[in-house]
């Protein structure tokens, strides 16, 4: 285990699956205490982790590394705002929040897409950022800088936020809602010295990404868009998330870091 972050705490949504698994757990080997947040603590099946029976914190006690879980809906006011709280009363701060609950519909074109698909992705994938970003920010605005930062805010937003994807409106424009108010929060905050930045991920190897795999036409037209020759996997998402969340980024605010393979380059 390395101490990049030692003495931090972190609070990770949608810490049981995917990406948010893979960053909490990379948060926690770099030091930090990791609050581990989702609407179930069991990981999504489909999903490529090794340890899949195995909930994230308890994951990564069985690492050395400190975590606990706090169940919360991310599109929720109050759970969010109680998630927040409860962090602070158990751990005294909060130094990292990674919003990174998001769900995927299917796809299908704005016409068959229902309104209940529209609403349940703009308040899973974008209220909760704005919500993870609003209370995380309050509670940063109370505390004295660390290592010349408040506090720091990482959004996993996707290249979907940056480009217009084929059959996905509503997760589209979610996506673009976080890339945007990342800038905006940057601006505001940037005085008062909290970082806060996006990642913009590409296709990678998760149970939300699994159909398109699955699929040997999807599949293919994937790996023919992608310049690297091979797809991604959440520790290269995490990996970045890693790197915003430690003083390595000082500097870096309303970023947006795409992690793609090329996808977006062309």
């Amino acid at each position: 285990m390395s101490n990049k972050l030692q003495d931090t705490v972190a609070v990770v949504t949608g810490s049981s699956s995917g990406n948010g698994r893979a960053i909490a757990l990379a948060l926690a080997a770099e030091g930090a205490t990791v609050v581990c947040s989702d609407i179930r603590r069991e990981a999504r099946e489909g999903g490529y982790e090794g340890d899949i029976q195995t909930p994230t914190d308890d994951a990564i006690r069985a690492n050395g590394g400190k975590a606990e879980y706090i169940e919360a809906d991310a599109a929720s006011y109050p759970a969010m705002e109680s998630l927040i709280n409860s962090t602070v009363d158990g751990f005294g701060r909060l130094d990292v929040m990674v919003n990174n609950a998001g769900i995927f519909t299917g796809l299908h074109t704005i016409v068959d897409e229902t309104e209940d698909e529209y609403d349940r992705t703009m308040a899973v994938n974008a209220k909760s950022v704005w919500l993870g970003c609003k209370f995380a920010i309050r509670q940063m605005l109370t505390q004295e800088p660390v290592d010349g930062s408040r506090g720091r805010i990482v959004n996993i937003a996707s290249i979907g936020g940056l480009v217009g994807l084929a059959a996905e409106p509503a997760y589209c424009a979610a996506k673009g809602a976080v890339v945007n108010l990342t800038r905006q929060l940057a601006v505001d905050f940037a005085p008062e010295r909290i970082n806060i930045n996006a990642i913009c991920p590409g296709f990678l190897a998760t149970a939300m990404v699994r159909p398109f795999l699955d699929d040997p036409e999807l599949n293919k037209v994937l790996h023919a868009k992608s310049p690297w020759p091979e797809l991604g996997t959440a520790e290269d998402v995490a990996k970045a998330a890693v790197f915003l969340s430690t003083s390595d980024a000082r500097w870096a605010t309303g970023s947006l870091l795409t992690i793609d393979g090329g996808f977006t380059a062309p």
